[in-house]
């Protein structure tokens, strides 16, 4: 008993945490909330990078991750939620953390990599006991689900990146400017 209420609570810890962050990285990108430049300002960014319109690019972002995160929070749809956050994440790898390596510390893709596994596990093990999907009867968890969410995540996540590749019309520079 001590351990189904103890994986409950790990599970509500990673869900709001992961979730919660999300969703205010993806408020950072459409409202400039939490110290975020919005959309205009991070569209330029986005730029930067090869990515347009930088505005519109910036919204589909910012879209992707307060919504799944709000849906990793909630434990609602737990695998849509966890294949919006980790597509966010496969287009930041792709656009900019990729070729700077695995270590964050040189403004590599780590971190991007834990929040994707933090994804992936939600939807291996479900959402958990207090979740709104376990409350509904919709949980969807297991292997398959999980195969189907990081597929989608890295083919939506690489899509976007072709897109707004193609939608910019040039190639990216080196290094964005902060």
């Amino acid at each position: 008993m001590a351990d189904d209420a103890a994986r409950c609570l790990g599970l509500l810890a990673l869900r709001a945490v992961v979730g919660g962050l999300f969703v205010a990285h993806g408020a950072q990108k459409l409202f400039g909330a939490f110290g975020g430049q919005g959309p205009a300002a991070t569209g330029e960014v986005f730029e930067q990078v090869g990515l347009g319109p930088g505005p519109v690019t910036a919204r589909a972002a910012g879209v992707a991750e307060l919504g799944g995160g709000a849906l990793l929070a909630a434990g609602l749809l737990t695998p849509v939620g966890a294949a919006a956050t980790s597509g966010s994440m496969v287009g930041a790898i792709g656009a900019v953390h990729g070729a700077k390596g695995p270590w964050n510390a040189d403004g590599g893709y780590e971190y991007n990599l834990v929040l994707i596994a933090a994804g992936l596990a939600l939807t291996l093990t479900g959402p958990g006991c207090l979740s709104l999907d376990r409350l509904l009867g919709s949980e969807r968890r297991g292997l398959r689900w999980a195969a189907a969410e990081l597929a989608a995540a890295v083919g939506g996540g690489l899509g976007a990146l072709a897109a707004g590749r193609a939608r910019s019309g040039r190639a990216p520079e080196a290094e964005p400017s902060s």
